[in-house]
């Protein structure tokens, strides 16, 4: 297996056939080899720095029907709510002043959110705070709604595509959705200019080996600037509630094989891997991820953003912690950075033109 993980740290790349060993061969020895590979990596291109994004949850309706999400259409139970324009600039605020220069902007498909009015809140924050970058986390969108958030001052997109394997896909989401859609948006955003981000959940209902090889070189092939993945964790109101959730071990593998592959993407330790284990976001740094994203949104409004059970919404998760969060990513050898955390293409391009 170490052969194999020398050939990724060298060439950035393996085959879908030496993906599927090397995933279905892992063990404790051969993950820590992978972990000390995938640091290496990180540190080489990022050094110690680890990017904070301030998350603003702004809405939990949402039209689409995903069997695993908890704030899916059918779910009667979600408590729903909107947060004001006026809302979003208070949580940018506090952000600002905590040292935030990252704005994630992220919510349900809410149709009540026009294009007019996302256009105005993009408008509305990067006028008031020119240095920083906002990201939209807002889903699948036509080409023309994408270019004119772009327009308007958005800098990044998020947009998990969950699964690169089509029969995967359609037994996690309604006929209605689709992943040959979902691909289309995704290279849209790249043809824009957006830093584009997708990712899939690790463990979710119906998955194998081959649908996370399929997710592997899907990546590869699409280069984002950011790939979020974390565990799946079950909703109890959603058709997927009685599943088993993913694995602290396969993530942490696999988010040092996303390292390798892609050496200076942007990889977030995710909300999910602090939900199932305490240290969750600490050994995803040290398995090569460089980016955490606290939560900005209103204490009210943080247990009504229910994606899946347990979701952490108070301590270290808040972004009133943010020393807590400072101390244990201190204690692990990396330090916070307050900057925009751009991905490395752009600041060379930066300094190209």
């Amino acid at each position: 297996m170490k052969e194999l993980i020398d050939k990724l740290y060298e060439t950035n790349s393996l085959s879908p056939e030496e993906l599927k060993i090397l995933i279905d061969n892992r063990n404790p020895e051969v993950a820590e080899y992978l972990f000390e590979k995938a640091r290496a990596v990180r540190v080489e291109n990022y050094g110690y720095d680890v990017y904070i994004r301030g998350l603003i949850e702004f809405t939990n309706y949402c039209k689409n029907d995903c069997y695993y999400c908890g704030i899916r259409r059918s779910n009667c139970k979600a408590n729903r709510y909107r947060l004001t324009k006026e809302e979003i600039l208070e949580c940018c605020q506090v952000g600002y002043d905590l040292g935030f220069r990252t704005f994630v902007l992220q919510g349900g498909e809410d149709e009540y959110f026009t294009d007019e009015k996302i256009i105005d809140i993009v408008d509305s924050i990067k006028t008031r705070y020119p240095d920083c970058a906002l990201t939209l986390s807002i889903g699948e969108k036509s080409y023309k709604s994408y270019k004119a958030y772009f327009d308007a001052g958005a800098d990044r997109y998020l947009l998990r595509h969950e699964t690169a394997n089509p029969d995967h896909y359609r037994k996690l989401h309604p006929k209605a959705q689709s992943l040959e859609n979902r691909k289309h948006c995704l290279y849209n955003l790249k043809i824009i200019g957006y830093q584009v981000g997708c990712g899939f959940m690790v463990g979710s209902p119906y998955q194998t080996t081959d649908c996370l090889v399929e997710d592997l070189i899907f990546i590869k092939e699409l280069e984002p600037h950011m790939i979020g993945i974390g565990p799946f964790i079950p909703h109890k109101d959603t058709p997927f509630g009685h599943k088993e959730g993913g694995s602290l071990e396969l993530t942490l593998f696999l988010l040092a094989i996303i390292r390798l592959m892609l050496p200076a993407v942007l990889l977030p330790a995710t909300t999910a891997l602090g939900t199932i284990h305490p240290r969750g976001r600490e050994l995803g740094l040290m398995a090569g991820a460089n980016v955490v994203m606290p939560n900005l949104s209103p204490k009210y409004v943080r247990k009504k953003y229910m994606l899946y059970n347990n979701k952490i919404s108070t301590g270290d998760e808040a972004a009133e912690s943010l020393n807590d969060l400072k101390k244990r990513i201190e204690a692990i050898g990396y330090q916070i950075s307050v900057s925009r955390g751009d991905h490395k293409s752009v600041l060379v391009e930066e300094l190209v033109f």
